[in-house]
């Protein structure tokens, strides 16, 4: 399963922007040089902080390919695939290259509200398209709608393959839950941004 643990500091990675709003790889390069040259353990690539909803697939594939590039496996790649719609997401699993991924990140479906049961058949769904690692990734201040620590434990027992959270929702009681609860091949780690 994921070979590397996602341990330690990681950034999320922005994405550079030029006047004209087209991406600045040249800087992103850069970027990404910076973060693994100074002690970055892992990166999270096209998350929240990415501006990923505003990118085009076209963008979002170059971005990951000169980023798997650069890093050439010195660090973690933590991958962000979010969709509100589940088929979206199983067909990139299905449809595209993850050679230099780790593991990939997915959030709580947005702007449906789905309820627990509704997260739980999204997760379920994408856990079994594919083998890679998957990263929960629980940011209700983005998503409109909390995932429970009864549905994230729900996933971590269910599904090997659903190996950590990234736990946003910055509810201290939750996420003691999760932590006090979790199968020992569960890893916990949070951030906002």
């Amino acid at each position: 399963m994921i070979q590397r643990r996602l341990k330690g500091m990681g950034v999320a990675l922005i994405t550079p922007f030029n006047e004209d709003g087209s991406v600045d790889y040249d800087s992103l390069i850069k970027l990404v040089e910076f973060q693994v040259q100074n002690g970055t353990d892992f990166l999270c690539v096209l998350g929240t902080t990415a501006e990923t909803p505003t990118l085009t697939n076209e963008e979002k594939q170059k971005i990951k390919r000169l980023v798997i590039e650069r890093v050439n496996g010195r660090i973690p790649i933590l991958l962000g695939i979010s969709s509100n719609c589940t088929q979206t997401v199983v067909d990139t699993l299905k449809n595209d290259d993850f050679t230099g991924v780790d593991a990939v990140l997915v959030a709580v479906p947005y702007y449906n509200k789905p309820s627990q049961e509704g997260i739980y058949q999204h997760y379920k769904a994408i856990a079994e398209a594919t083998q890679l690692p998957i990263v929960l990734y629980n940011v209700p201040g983005r998503t409109g709608v909390n995932m429970t620590a009864e549905t994230t434990l729900r996933l971590a027992r269910d599904f090997d393959n659903i190996v950590a959270i990234k736990e946003a929702s910055g509810n201290i009681t939750q996420m003691d839950d999760i932590i006090k609860n979790k199968p020992a091949n569960f890893d916990v780690i949070s951030g906002d941004d």
